[in-house]
């Protein structure tokens, strides 16, 4: 089951090193690719504001 980034995303970047399959996308909120994801909790681990959850 993939990760998804939820409205409290404050867009801090943290997230995008982190993720070993580049599945995450830039914006105002950050979006993970459902199908690159491979649930391996790395963007949760690193954001501030608890904004990855397990979809």
């Amino acid at each position: 089951m993939a990760y998804v980034i939820q409205d409290s995303c404050i867009a801090c970047g943290a997230c995008v090193p982190e993720c070993p399959t580049d599945a995450i996308a830039e914006g105002s909120i950050y979006v993970i690719d459902a199908d690159k994801c491979i649930d391996c909790g790395a963007c949760a681990n690193v954001c501030p504001v608890d904004a990855p959850v397990q979809a």
